[in-house]
């Protein structure tokens, strides 16, 4: 449930790093970083599809006016995990008659199942791959979509010549994500503290370590500068959404029992004082959840 859409202005995955020039040569490699690996595994992603949340219908409008070309479109998907964003995009109703093959691209099996499981649409298709190496032909793609999973991309310049390959001339590649709005609620600000502090170092989306793919010269060889939105909206939650949705973070899913445990106990400390905490439902237990939704463009040249 979204409610109070304010304002107009984006874990999963880590992919691959490979050999790359200008010429856009096919040669790859491919690593994973291991957090994610784990993290995102096989056992991990049913929960993952059930307390990640989908995407602002006001958002998916925005990214269908990106793309310049007439329908039926060819859109790749990369780091389609669960295929979260996928049901977004064929729910919508701007996409729905627009997309003319979406070919999904993810490296973990474990989500690859679920996005079979859970896509049911003819023109979709899913396989494994990474940033810089989706099998997709040279200048097939009208529109490259990465949600929830860039930040964890271990070459930004091997994927922006990816990207580049891969897209028409006047395609662009779209960046999503959300994120829970720490400044939105006293409670929120406490549980992102509580779970940042076992990242662990890993690339997360509010570091902006992802924005250093702007300066590569890949980059500045094959796009024009970025442009970016951002929405701020809430969510409807509860104890349980917010729980899970904390359970499912990479970084939190790898904890050895008895330190997931104390994760969970202290979010119920935090959820129970809720500092700033507006309710949707008192008596149901349902509060709002302060989320923003952050998107950047890159089209190419």
């Amino acid at each position: 449930m979204i409610a109070g859409l304010v304002s107009l202005r984006a874990q999963q995955f880590v992919f691959a790093s490979s050999t790359f020039s200008l010429r856009l040569t096919r040669t790859m490699t491919t690593k994973v970083h291991a957090i994610a690996q784990t993290g995102f595994g096989t056992g991990t992603n049913a929960l993952y599809d059930r307390a990640r949340p989908s995407y602002p219908t006001e958002c998916l409008s925005y990214i269908r006016q990106v793309s310049k070309s007439t329908a039926p479109l060819n859109v790749v998907e990369i780091g389609a995990g669960t295929g979260i964003f996928t049901r977004a995009l064929l729910a919508h109703s701007e996409w729905a008659a627009s997309i003319g093959t979406l070919r999904a691209i993810e490296p973990s099996e474990g989500m690859r199942d679920v996005w079979t499981d859970t896509v049911d649409d003819n023109r979709c298709s899913i396989v494994k791959g990474t940033f810089d190496n989706t099998g997709v032909e040279d200048g097939w793609a009208d529109l490259i979509i990465i949600a929830q999973a860039f930040h964890w991309c271990p070459d930004y310049g091997k994927a922006s010549a990816e990207f580049g390959r891969i897209l028409k001339k006047d395609g662009a590649v779209v960046f999503i994500w959300n994120l829970e709005d720490r400044d939105g609620a006293g409670w929120v600000a406490q549980l992102r503290d509580r779970i940042e502090a076992h990242e662990k170092g890993t690339p997360q989306f509010r570091l902006n370590l992802w924005r250093k793919t702007f300066s590569t010269p890949e980059y500045i060889s094959l796009f024009h500068p970025q442009e970016e939105e951002e929405w701020a909206y809430h969510l409807l939650a509860n104890e349980q959404i917010v729980t899970d949705r904390a359970q499912s973070k990479s970084y939190i899913a790898v904890l050895p029992p008895d330190e997931k445990a104390k994760v969970v106990e202290d979010i119920k400390g935090i959820l129970d004082r809720g500092d700033g905490r507006v309710w949707i439902n008192k008596e149901e237990g349902t509060y709002q959840y302060p989320y923003k939704t952050y998107i950047v463009v890159a089209r190419k040249k």
